[in-house]
């Protein structure tokens, strides 16, 4: 005794409607299994949704934007200690200069104190 159908069965919907409109069944390289949610969301939900990826996205923008500024902060931090630093330089080399200026050198305690060497000699 065997068994007939009469009926085709399909694994999806897909299939079935694609072989009733007329497209033909399959073709290759196109997937056989189409997943359909079983949840289902509102106008109101996609809304929310919606509202939320853009404060998102809003919040990762700030985030970049103020990390810029307190690069921008640090910038001149640094820019501030150059210039300090320079002065401080120019400072010293004017100290250096009235420090090694002749005049101060001879009238230092440290030349005065020097005597003058009974005879010179020199090496050959």
């Amino acid at each position: 005794m065997s068994y007939q159908t009469t009926q085709q069965f399909y694994s999806s919907r897909r299939r079935a409607s694609l072989s009733t409109a007329g497209g033909g069944g399959w073709n290759r390289n196109q997937n056989t299994v189409a997943f359909v949610s079983s949840i289902k969301l509102g106008p109101v939900m996609h809304t929310i949704l919606v509202a939320m990826m853009v404060t998102v996205l809003g919040l990762v923008y700030l985030t970049q934007a103020t990390r810029a500024t307190s690069y921008d902060y640090e910038a001149q931090k640094i820019d501030n200690q150059i210039a300090s630093l320079s002065t401080k330089k120019s400072d010293l080399e004017v100290e250096n200069a009235r420090l090694t200026a002749l005049e101060s050198v001879q009238k230092s305690k440290v030349a005065k104190a020097m005597v003058a060497p009974a005879a010179t000699d020199y090496a050959r």
